[in-house]
C-alpha cells in the first residue's frame, strides 16, 4: 500500500488537489472505510487528500427551525449531543452502534454517507428526517435530498472532485418522536442484518398520524423509504394493528438479498416486525412527552 498524502487547509484547496490528481485521488477523513477498502484491494488510490481537519466542518449547528451537521462530525459527538435527546433519539441510537468506541471517535458522518453502503446504520435516521446533503466542487456549491444522493451500492451523485460539506434537516414539530432499531448477528460492532428508522408526528391532541417517515437499511440495494407504508398511516389512528400493517407493506417494498448473515426471507420478516416496533417506540415516546 503506497500513496501520497495531502493535507489541504481549506475546502477550495482540497477540490483543487482532487482535480489536479484525478482520477487517482480520493478524499479521506476518519478513514475507517477507506483503509478497509484499500486493504481488500477494492480501491488503489495514488493520492489521498486528508480533509479531517478542514475548518468549520465538524460542527453541529442549530437555528430556529433546522440542524446542520458538518460532514466531519464524529459519531461520538452525535451520540452525546444534548439537543438530540428528546425527539431526535434515532440519531443517537444509530450513532451508538456504529463500530466500537474507537471507531466512533474518528469516523465521520460524511464519510459513512459517501461510502453508500446499503447497510450503513446512520443513513436510515437521516432519511427518516428527510435530510439534504450539501456539496462543494469545481462548479460551486449545490444541494441534494439524501434519498437522491445515494443512487446504489457504493454509488452516489457526487461529481468528480466534489466533497460533501454538510447534512441538513428540519426540526420536528410538537408531538413528534423518532426511533432506530438494528438487528445483527451479535450485539456490538456488527454489520446490520436489517436496520429501521421511524419518525412519527401525531395530529394536534389526537392519536391520528399527521406525518410518518420510515427508512430501511440492509434490505434493498440502498436504504429506502417505503412510501406506501407511510401513506397508509397518514390520517390513521396510531395503533398496534395499523403499525403491523405498515410493517407488512414495508416488507413487501423491500428487496433483500441472501448472504452469510441472513436469508432474503428472514430479512423481509425482520422488516415487518422492526417497522412495527419502531413505530410503537415513537408512539410511546410521544406519550411520555405529553405527560
Amino acid at each position: 500500500m503506497s500513496f501520497d498524502l495531502h493535507r489541504p487547509a481549506s475546502v477550495t484547496e482540497a477540490i483543487d488537489l482532487a482535480q489536479r490528481f484525478a482520477p487517482t485521488a480520493r478524499y479521506v477523513a476518519g478513514g475507517t472505510d477507506t483503509v478497509i477498502q484499500i486493504n481488500r484491494k477494492k480501491i488503489d488510490p495514488v493520492h489521498l487528500i486528508d480533509v479531517a481537519c478542514l475548518p468549520g466542518m465538524n460542527e453541529i449547528t442549530e437555528t430556529a427551525d433546522a440542524f446542520t451537521l458538518g460532514a466531519l462530525t464524529r459519531y461520538r459527538a452525535i451520540e452525546t449531543h444534548p439537543a438530540f435527546r428528546v425527539n431526535l433519539r434515532a440519531l443517537q441510537e444509530a450513532a451508538s452502534v456504529v463500530g466500537g468506541h474507537q471507531v466512533r471517535n474518528i469516523a465521520t458522518i460524511g464519510g459513512n454517507i459517501v461510502n453508500a453502503s446499503p447497510a450503513a446504520d446512520f443513513v436510515p435516521p437521516l432519511l427518516a428526517l428527510d435530510a439534504s446533503v450539501d456539496m462543494a466542487g469545481p462548479n460551486g456549491q449545490r444541494s441534494s435530498p439524501l434519498r437522491n444522493f445515494i443512487v446504489g451500492p457504493r454509488k452516489t451523485a457526487l461529481l468528480p472532485a466534489e466533497i460533501v460539506t454538510n447534512i441538513r434537516f428540519a426540526k420536528l414539530p410538537a408531538r413528534s418522536a423518532t426511533a432506530f432499531l438494528k438487528e445483527g448477528r451479535r450485539r456490538a460492532m456488527e454489520i446490520s442484518v436489517v436496520c429501521v428508522a421511524a419518525c412519527l408526528t401525531l395530529e394536534g391532541s389526537t392519536s391520528r398520524c399527521a406525518s410518518v417517515r420510515l427508512a430501511i437499511g440492509a434490505a434493498s440495494p440502498k436504504a429506502f423509504r417505503p412510501e406506501q407504508a407511510e401513506s397508509y398511516l397518514l390520517g390513521q389512528s396510531a395503533s398496534k394493528e395499523k403499525f403491523a400493517e405498515a410493517g407488512r407493506l414495508a416488507a413487501e417494498a423491500s428487496s433483500p438479498i441472501s448472504d452469510v448473515r441472513a436469508s432474503a426471507g428472514y430479512r423481509r420478516g425482520l422488516v415487518a416486525v422492526m417497522v412495527e416496533r419502531a413505530l410503537e417506540t415513537c408512539l410511546q415516546r410521544i406519550r411520555e412527552q405529553d405527560q
